[in-house]
């Protein structure tokens, strides 16, 4: 008789996943600037938090900084995907950095909207995790105006001056699902809360999400490549639980996966943070044929199509004349194309 246990393996591999358009922008800034500046070039903070993608950088020369006072005066300097607050940038013009900003145009999104609140009035309350680098640079934008709050249960214990003068931001890498939750309770608690003009979960995030969803409750196990400071990483092995599957686990490469997860197991589900690079993927994926798992079926949520022009100070020449347009931080943000759940 056959084994089905056997016959039956197979990976469930989630798409969208890995890259977005940010993180695809802010590495290319620092691949860029090495090629035009040479070595070595700094970069404060991760550029994205993944640590391969830290450490291949690391080897072309790029220097990874805990703040603007290491590097050293006069030399490049490239500001993570993650955004930082106006003090950052001060400190870059007083030391006499070259600053290349690569701030997701979805974050600095975010930071406009809390300038604009908080310049008509508004308390804003911003959810997101503290310490978190997103979270830092959002509210160094309105210190005075911003209250952070991690989830629902936040809501009861915030006061404001007025109730009906308070808005909601948010991390852009949080749960759907746990943020509406955290919105819900903050209006049941202040019915006239303002919201943002459009969603500030980004694109991917929500994408990589509903990828997740449509696989999670076929799956014995849902394997999530990308590294444990990754936010959104994070939250898609939490989602993934709560859709449905048996088990989750992040793992940084093929190297972190363990033969007990895979035993009594026909379904293993696949998929990647928005900072992974899909050659992590692969490794998962050959890992996984080694261990019988040679059957991939690619489930596609929704197709993603958003680029976002590089830095201007490491664009192309040519490129730069074409697509030469307002900055990001005078209050334009390129939107996603693809449709979001």
């Amino acid at each position: 008789m056959e084994d089905m246990s056997e016959a039956t393996k197979r990976v469930l591999l989630a798409k969208p996943r890995g890259y977005c358009a940010g993180v695809d922008r802010a590495v290319q800034a620092v691949e860029r600037a090495l090629e035009r500046f040479g070595a070595p070039v700094y970069v404060r903070k991760q550029i994205v938090h993944n640590t391969h993608v830290v450490r291949g950088l690391e080897k072309r020369g790029a220097v990874f900084v805990e703040d603007t006072d290491e590097v050293p005066e006069g030399a490049v300097v490239v500001f993570s995907a993650h955004g930082v607050a106006p003090g950052v940038h001060e400190a870059a013009r007083q030391r006499g950095l070259r600053a290349i900003d690569a701030t997701c145009p979805l974050v600095t999104k975010v930071h406009n909207e809390a300038r604009r609140f908080a310049a008509q009035g508004y308390e804003i309350v911003l959810i997101g995790h503290e310490g978190h680098e997103e979270v830092i640079g959002t509210s160094g934008e309105a210190p005075g105006s911003i209250h952070l709050v991690s989830g629902p249960e936040d809501a009861a214990a915030l006061d404001v001056r007025d109730p009906a003068r308070v808005a909601w931001l948010s991390q852009t890498t949080l749960s759907v699902d746990e943020t509406s939750r955290t919105v819900a309770a903050l209006r049941e608690r202040f019915p006239l809360l303002t919201d943002p003009p459009s969603d500030d979960i980004c694109y991917a995030t929500q994408n990589r999400q509903a990828a997740v969803k449509q696989i999670a409750s076929q799956c014995d196990i849902v394997i999530v490549v990308g590294s444990a400071n990754s936010s959104n990483s994070v939250r898609l092995m939490e989602v993934a639980r709560d859709s449905g599957a048996g088990a989750a686990y992040l793992v940084d490469d093929a190297s972190c996966i363990e033969d007990s997860w895979l035993r009594a197991v026909t379904t293993v589900g696949v998929t990647s943070g928005a900072s992974v690079p899909e050659d992590l993927v692969a490794q998962v994926l050959a890992r996984l044929a080694e261990a019988g798992f040679g059957e991939v079926e690619e489930t596609e949520a929704v197709r993603e199509t958003l680029a976002f022009a590089l830095p201007h100070e490491v664009r192309p020449p040519r490129a730069e004349r074409q697509e030469r347009g307002p900055s990001p931080r005078d209050g334009s943000a390129a939107t996603a194309d693809a449709a979001v759940p």
